[in-house]
């Protein structure tokens, strides 16, 4: 049992559970609409549970994890949030308190995408994931926050497994070595969920010195970089466009004595998954070999997944895992 379920409230329980269907549907690349339909639910009705406006439930949990094939996963956090509620009702008649739905950004904020680039290099043991962003506040409001999502899966056709592997083996923030800066100043960042193959952060516009908002009108670069072991991270990489974009690009880079290959799927909120429209371009720069593929205005919630095989080393092809 995880550490965490002993003695979390009602409301941290139920945000628990909406981060484990949201961390599983962007692993399945399916919408929170595809989801919804999928397990015989009004077409708003996951978007209610993430969002806390609807309280999870037993057949909603059962569904979920079955659609989803979780792994007993989200099954788990319906079951440490009955846990929660039978020591709540324990202790107090009242009515549990109403978790009110979180806005990412602040009122009258709206926030574009104008570049969006990956550069994932791996070392033969590790990879490192470095991502540029050049934001731009459409809004009337100032943003003084920005949410990130670092999400593994390392047996995909085995959720199982894979849970149990992340059970005993959890991401921590030490490895990761979370790093993000803008306009030349270090940006301070805040732990919003902390699972063992799945953290939300929110990266903030301010550090000891003082604080950066960006205000209406604006455009700035950030960049946030972290690295995981390929003991909890297989051969695939995944963007998820959560919010208006007009270029995203991924560059990969791999040794070149691995031999590396590279392929591609997308995917959107009505169409299933296929074959990239424009194959990665491969450079080899000494001993790196290089894959670059980018797209321009890509769909509101498509989904791009690049999938790679060291041909050199076949026993590590089998294991694969997913991050963003």
């Amino acid at each position: 049992m995880d550490a965490h379920s002993e003695e979390i409230t009602v409301e941290q329980a139920a945000e628990d559970f909406a981060a484990e269907v949201a961390r599983w549907r962007e692993v399945r690349g399916m919408s929170k609409r595809a989801l919804a339909l999928a397990m015989g639910f009004d077409p708003s009705y996951v978007s209610h549970v993430e969002s806390g406006r609807h309280k999870p439930t037993e057949e909603f949990a059962r569904l979920a994890d079955e659609h989803l094939n979780a792994g007993k996963a989200i099954w788990r956090r319906w079951c440490d949030y009955e846990q929660a509620r039978t020591r709540s009702r324990r202790q107090t008649t009242a009515p549990p308190a109403q978790r009110r739905p979180e806005q990412p950004y602040a009122t009258g904020s709206a926030l574009v995408v104008e570049h969006d680039a990956a550069y994932l290099t791996y070392d033969g043991h590790s990879y490192r994931l470095t991502m540029r962003r050049l934001l731009r506040n459409t809004g009337d409001e100032p943003v003084t926050r920005y949410l990130i999502r670092i999400s593994v899966d390392r047996y995909p056709g085995d959720p199982e497994q894979s849970n149990a592997h992340y059970r005993v083996h959890p991401l921590t923030w030490d490895e990761l070595d979370l790093t993000a800066t803008c306009r030349g100043e270090i940006m301070r960042w805040q732990a919003k969920h902390d699972r063992d193959a799945f953290k939300e952060v929110w990266l903030l516009f301010d550090n000891e010195h003082g604080r950066f908002p960006l205000y209406p009108g604006e455009s700035v670069w950030i960049e946030y970089a972290y690295t995981v072991g390929d003991d909890k991270w297989g051969n695939w990489f995944q963007r998820a466009v959560r919010l208006p974009t007009e270029q995203l690009e991924v560059q990969l880079a791999f040794p070149a004595a691995l031999d590396p290959v590279v392929w591609g799927t997308e995917t959107s909120m009505t169409a299933e998954a296929s074959p990239l429209r424009t194959p990665p371009v491969r450079s080899d720069n000494g001993e790196l070999r290089q894959f670059t593929w980018m797209t321009t205005t890509p769909a509101l919630h498509a989904r791009y997944r690049l999938e790679w095989r060291f041909r050199a080393r076949p026993e590590h092809n089998t294991e694969q895992g997913d991050f963003r």
